[in-house]
């Protein structure tokens, strides 16, 4: 309401990386509470030390906060105006900020109440951290549509029988979830899966969970999108569909294409680099000029002066027009719907005295 940017802090996150997002974003004010004041890194914000005057804690100053005017402040807000800044994993070992306007937003949470469609009675369960761009979708989408939103604390994330618990207990109707807490879910805790509308994404998505997804759910919907073209670019309902579970159809003004190496469009069924174009197209990165050029390239199939971006992802078109995902063009790797650069790692183990040379791999082990 304000017209500011937030950007989005997880206190269970390493002080370091804490106190690089808060320097590196140039925050000028953190919203806390008491209990974690010991979490936030001593370091500086936007050039002046983080004291009292930069930090609202809402236990500690609500009668200041609750003497404020109710209405609505009056400013004059414009769709490219940024609305959150988000880190991602960088190759390079600085983790790098995405920069998502109004306009990006608002026609992902249209778009998905159009594909979704939430009415007074259902409960969404949030449970996914803050700092995690699909978050977003959990605590705004249900607001605008008028149905209700039950947030689910991280210890009980983490627990797949207490979240089962908590499901039945909240009478939760729709829960968004990375494959890997499905997963979870229905390795010990199948039971509460029935009749849940249920939205994954976020990491690949097997035939085996895909299935028992459809058995137990009412509506199964998997959805694919990288943080840069804010949240979900695609989705495809699994409740008809047989196989390896696709990334879908593009979601409203959204562009999609397959490209080769001369950014020409692929042939039905061959593979090809993944671009995204449209209205979700963030701003680019924070303060990172070089690396923003890099990835949102100029769209030579919209409109003048229209961008796409690189995800670095590779996919093939089936007849049917629906995409399916064949991996990876680079290192970047995905756990639990988190995307993690191997390069950061090693950047962070060459920084340990007595390393000369680093090199990290994905390996998974029974």
């Amino acid at each position: 309401k304000a017209g500011g940017a937030y950007l989005p802090l997880d206190p269970s996150y390493p002080a370091e990386r804490l106190a690089f997002m808060l320097s590196d974003s140039g925050a000028e004010v953190v919203v806390s509470e008491s209990g974690l004041i010991d979490r936030l890194p001593a370091h500086a914000t936007g050039g002046t030390t983080l004291v009292d005057t930069s930090l609202v804690l809402l236990d500690r100053d609500a009668a200041a906060i609750a003497a404020h005017p109710a209405t609505a402040p009056i400013l004059d807000l414009d769709p490219a105006h940024p609305a959150y800044l988000i880190y991602t994993s960088g190759s390079t070992g600085i983790p790098k900020g995405v920069l998502v306007a109004h306009a990006n937003l608002v026609n992902l949470l249209l778009a998905m109440q159009e594909q979704v469609p939430l009415v007074q009675h259902d409960r969404l369960l949030s449970v996914t951290t803050v700092a995690f761009d699909i978050a977003a979708l959990e605590l705004f989408l249900p607001l605008i549509c008028g149905a209700n939103l039950t947030v689910a604390p991280g210890d009980v994330v983490k627990d797949p029988v207490a979240l089962a618990r908590m499901i039945a207990q909240s009478d939760a109707t729709v829960v968004q979830g990375t494959p890997t807490l499905w997963q979870a879910l229905a390795n010990d805790c199948i039971g509460a899966l029935t009749d849940l509308t249920i939205l994954a994404g976020g990491e690949t998505l097997t035939d085996e969970l895909a299935t028992a997804l459809r058995v137990r759910g009412r509506r199964v919907t998997n959805l694919y999108g990288p943080t840069e073209t804010t949240i979900w670019s695609a989705i495809m309902r699994l409740d008809e569909e047989d196989g390896s579970p696709p990334i879908g159809r593009p979601i409203w003004n959204t562009r999609v294409y397959v490209l080769d190496g001369c950014l020409e469009p692929c042939s039905v069924g061959v593979v090809g680099e993944l671009y995204i174009g449209g209205l979700g197209v963030a701003r680019g990165y924070w303060g990172r000029s070089g690396l923003t050029a890099e990835r949102f390239v100029a769209d030579r199939f919209g409109a003048a002066g229209s961008r796409m971006y690189r995800t670095g992802d590779l996919a093939r078109w089936r007849s049917d027009g629906v995409l399916e995902f064949a991996g990876r063009a680079d290192a970047q790797v995905k756990l639990r719907g988190f995307r993690i650069e191997p390069g950061e790692v090693e950047a962070a183990l060459l920084g340990c005295a007595g390393v000369h040379q680093a090199a990290v791999v994905v390996r998974e082990e029974a």
